[in-house]
C-alpha cells in the first residue's frame, strides 16, 4: 500500500499533537498533584473516589459524634463519682447518729449538716455539662431536673428521654441518663429488703436487717408485717397475697420467717401490744432519696431524751434510713458502671474508625494523587519521544526531489 506525502505528513504531526497533549497531561498531573482531575482520566477509579470520598465523610461524621458521645459520658461519670462521694458522707452521718451516747442537741446538728449534704446533692442533680445542658433532665436539658414545691420536697421535672448518638452504621449508644433513673429508682441486683418500725409504736422493740437465706424463693418479693398482739405473740402477715400467719410466741433476737423460709428478720427489744414492724422488697419501697433523707432528717429532729420508745423509734427510722441508702449508692453504682462500659465501647469505636479512616484516605489518595516518580519517568519519556519524532520529521521534511536536483 502506498502512502501518499500528505498522508505522511498527516500522520507524523498527529503523533506528536498526541505526544505533546500527554506531555501536557503529565506536566498538569506534575504541578497539581493530582492524577485524577476529571472522570475521563480513569472512569473506573473516578467511581471508586466518589465511594471512598462518601466513606471519608461518614467515618468523619462518626468520629464527630463519637468525641460528643465520650464527652458527655466523662461529663456524667465525673459527676456520679461526686454524687457517690456525697452518699458516702450522708452514710456516714446516719451512721454516727445512731451512736447512744449522743444527746437532742447532737443529733439536731447532724441533722443540719445533712440538711446541707442533701442541699449538694440536689446541686449534683441540677448539674451541667461543659455546654450547659442538664445532664439528668432526659430530653429537657434546658431546664433544671429537680426543683423543691410549695411544700419543702424535691420534685423532678424532667422527662423519661435518654438522648443516643448514632456512632456507627449500627450502634446508637445512649449519651445520659434521667435523674428519675439516678435518684429515684434502685438496682434490682444487690439491693436489700428495707425494714421499718411503725411510728407510732410504744414499746422498745427494734427491727433489725433482713437474711436472705433462699435468694430464689419468689415469696422474697412479698411484702410482709409483723404485728404484737401482746408482748409475747405476734403474727407475720403477707400483705400481697393477704394472708396472715398463726400466732408466734416471740423472743427478742430470734430469728422471724418470712414468707416460704426464704428471708427472716430479728426484732430486739420489748415490743408492746399493737406495736407493728414491717418488710419490704426494695422494689416496692419509697426510692426517692430526697424523699427517704428528708424522713431521716426529721427523725432526727425530734426529741428522745428521756423516752425509751421515742429512742427505739429513731434506731427504727435511721435503720431504714440507711436501708434506703444503700440501696440508692448500689443503683448509683450500677449506673456509673454502665456508664463506663459505654465510656470504653465509644473509645474502642473511635480507635476502629480511625484506622478505618487512615486506610479510607490512603486508598483516595492512591487513586488521586499523583506517583512522581513514575510520572517523572513518563513525562521524560514522552519528552525525548516528542523531540526524537521532531527531529525526525524535520530531517524526513527534506528528503524531496528538488534537494537531490540541487546537489
Amino acid at each position: 500500500m502506498r502512502i501518499s506525502t500528505s498522508q505522511y505528513f498527516g500522520m507524523n504531526v498527529q503523533t506528536m499533537d498526541d505526544q505533546q497533549s500527554t506531555l501536557a497531561s503529565l506536566y498538569q498531573q506534575l504541578s497539581s498533584g493530582v492524577s485524577l482531575a476529571t472522570p475521563s482520566d480513569n472512569p473506573v477509579g473516578a467511581a471508586q473516589a466518589v465511594q471512598l470520598s462518601m466513606q471519608g465523610a461518614t467515618l468523619s461524621q462518626y468520629s464527630s459524634n463519637q468525641s460528643t458521645a465520650l464527652s458527655a459520658l466523662q461529663s456524667e461519670d465525673g459527676s456520679l463519682s461526686s454524687i457517690n462521694t456525697v452518699l458516702t458522707a450522708i452514710n456516714t452521718q446516719l451512721v454516727r447518729a445512731g451512736d447512744g451516747s449522743l444527746n437532742d442537741g447532737d443529733r439536731n446538728a447532724i441533722a443540719t449538716q445533712l440538711q446541707g449534704l442533701r442541699n449538694q446533692l440536689m446541686g449534683l442533680a441540677n448539674g451541667t455539662d461543659g455546654s450547659g445542658n442538664y445532664l439528668y433532665a432526659g430530653y429537657q436539658a434546658s431546664t433544671p431536673p429537680f426543683s423543691v414545691n410549695s411544700s419543702g420536697a424535691v420534685q423532678y421535672d424532667g422527662d423519661n428521654g435518654v438522648q443516643n448518638v448514632q456512632v456507627t452504621a449500627t450502634r446508637s449508644i445512649a449519651i445520659g441518663d434521667t435523674g428519675r433513673s439516678v435518684f429515684l429508682s434502685i438496682s434490682p441486683a444487690g439491693s436489700t429488703p428495707v425494714k421499718t418500725g411503725n411510728a407510732a409504736n410504744t414499746g422498745t422493740g427494734t427491727i433489725g436487717n433482713v437474711s436472705v437465706s433462699n435468694p430464689a424463693d419468689p415469696t422474697n418479693q412479698d411484702k410482709y408485717s409483723i404485728n404484737f398482739t401482746s408482748a409475747t405473740t405476734y403474727t407475720v402477715t403477707n400483705l400481697t397475697t393477704a394472708t396472715t400467719g398463726a400466732p408466734q410466741t416471740y423472743t427478742a433476737g430470734q430469728a422471724i420467717t418470712l414468707g416460704g423460709g426464704g428471708q427472716n428478720v430479728t426484732i430486739t427489744g420489748a415490743p408492746n401490744a399493737g406495736d407493728a414492724f414491717s418488710v419490704t422488697p426494695a422494689a416496692q419501697s419509697s426510692t426517692d432519696v430526697f424523699a427517704n433523707l428528708d424522713k431521716a432528717i426529721a427523725a432526727l429532729q425530734q426529741p428522745v431524751t428521756g423516752s425509751t420508745a421515742a429512742a427505739a423509734n429513731l434506731t427504727n427510722a435511721l435503720g431504714t434510713a440507711m436501708t434506703q441508702l444503700h440501696n440508692t449508692m448500689n443503683n448509683v453504682t450500677s449506673v456509673q458502671t454502665s456508664v463506663g462500659g459505654r465510656e470504653q465501647e465509644v473509645e474502642a469505636l473511635q480507635t476502629v474508625t480511625q484506622t478505618n479512616s487512615l486506610q479510607t484516605t490512603s486508598n483516595l489518595a492512591d487513586l488521586t494523587q499523583t506517583d512522581l516518580t513514575s510520572v517523572i519517568s513518563k513525562y521524560t519519556m514522552t519528552q525525548f519521544s516528542l523531540q526524537a519524532a521532531q527531529q525526525g520529521f524535520s530531517m524526513i521534511q527534506k528528503l524531496s526531489l528538488f534537494d537531490y536536483i540541487g546537489n
